[in-house]
């Protein structure tokens, strides 16, 4: 690109197109994540408050920490999503690990929370819980979350957003919870009073395990992780496949975000115009940012018999 002048103009920011049926997929996801986690956890707490279990108030602990990363998510993704300006020349991908590590807290909160309040009810001997209200409220807020799993599963997978599968992760694990909390309030009446809070300190474990499986992922986003042997293997036959490329002898990938960047050395002829191996780059780094777990890719061009 040059000024009117002809001198070359200095790029500072990447380029990048916003896809406008890509955020609105994000809006609906994030739409009905919102709305259900709300509306589960003001039912579920008005329940605990109204029938004192501590099953249904560990699940609406868990409900309100969901509200709380559903509102920091959709924050993240927003951001995540604008594009590149002078303050951030690559763009905003970094903001959506930044988000899943304040969901990661606001998980473990919840379960220690629900810990708390079950250890406590659990050395006051429990309490029966009535049947009715409160193992209709769990029965209906598994379905609900079975309901919001599908959907947004279908469209984490339609775009390849690895937060969006968190989340969809997280609907499914909180369905096995509402289910834990259903048996244990539902047979504290006809089994043994304990079984309530038990049910209440195996939802705590269960989003302590989400936590942690969301904590470690976000964290290896954040401090550079690179992706699988097999993935780059797949990224090195890609770079093989293009036209004029002999061999590919150095990648090195890394997460930015939940994109990876490549770094690439491949092998042309070396009898080639400078234009003609830059050519050749060009396609290789199209193949490869055509990938939708690629964010961008560099690619170095050596003659053959250079490492």
């Amino acid at each position: 690109m040059c000024s009117p002048d002809g001198n070359q103009i200095m790029q500072w920011v990447r380029k990048q197109t916003v896809d406008l049926a890509q955020k609105k997929l994000f809006r609906k996801a994030i739409a009905i994540t919102l709305i259900g986690n709300i509306l589960l956890a003001i039912t579920k707490a008005l329940v605990a408050y109204l029938s004192g279990s501590v099953a249904v108030y560990a699940d609406a602990a868990n409900s309100v920490s969901d509200v709380i990363y559903s509102i920091m998510l959709a924050w993240g993704l927003w951001v995540s999503q604008q594009p590149a300006d002078h303050n951030h020349p690559q763009g905003h991908l970094r903001f959506e690990p930044i988000v899943g590590m304040l969901v990661t807290f606001s998980m473990a909160f919840a379960g220690f929370e629900a810990a708390r309040v079950a250890i406590t009810r659990l050395f006051a001997g429990g309490m029966a819980i009535a049947p009715g209200l409160p193992t209709i409220v769990l029965l209906v807020s598994a379905f609900v979350k079975l309901l919001m799993f599908l959907y947004v599963r279908k469209i984490a997978r339609s775009l390849h957003s690895p937060a969006l599968r968190s989340v969809s992760r997280d609907n499914l694990a909180d369905v096995a919870a509402s289910a834990a909390a259903f048996l244990g309030a539902g047979l504290s009446s006809f089994v043994h009073p304990l079984l309530d809070p038990l049910g209440g300190l195996l939802v705590s474990a269960w989003i302590f395990k989400n936590a942690y499986d969301a904590g470690r992922e976000n964290f290896a986003h954040l401090t550079g992780a690179g992706t699988s042997k097999e993935q780059c293997e797949h990224f090195v036959a890609i770079a093989r496949a293009v036209a004029g490329v002999d061999d590919v002898h150095h990648l090195m990938t890394e997460y930015v975000g939940p994109k990876l960047v490549l770094d690439m050395h491949v092998n042309v002829d070396g009898h080639l115009t400078l234009n003609e191996s830059h050519a050749i780059a060009d396609q290789v780094i199209e193949a490869l940012e055509s990938l939708p777990d690629v964010d961008r890719a560099y690619v170095h061009v050596e003659p053959n018999g250079w490492q």
